[in-house]
């Protein structure tokens, strides 16, 4: 027979906790329902990011292969 032992988390859970963790859900549910308008954006946000930081190596001398 296993004896059975009490078990003491190590944290408890608030009504702030819960509410945050809804909101989370909520922001990935409006993310997920329209994933080509954001996965887009995302994608965009991504190519500029690499294109200014190729044109500040260029101009620095140095070289930076966008191979995706």
């Amino acid at each position: 027979m296993v004896k059975a032992t009490s078990y003491n988390p190590p944290c408890t859970i608030t009504p702030t906790m819960l509410r945050l963790v809804i909101g989370i859900g909520e922001a990935l549910g409006h993310l997920s329902a329209v994933p080509g308008e954001s996965m887009v954006s995302l994608r965009l946000r991504r190519k500029n990011r690499i294109r200014t930081i190729q044109g500040s190596l260029a101009i620095e001398g140095n070289t930076l292969n966008d191979r995706r």
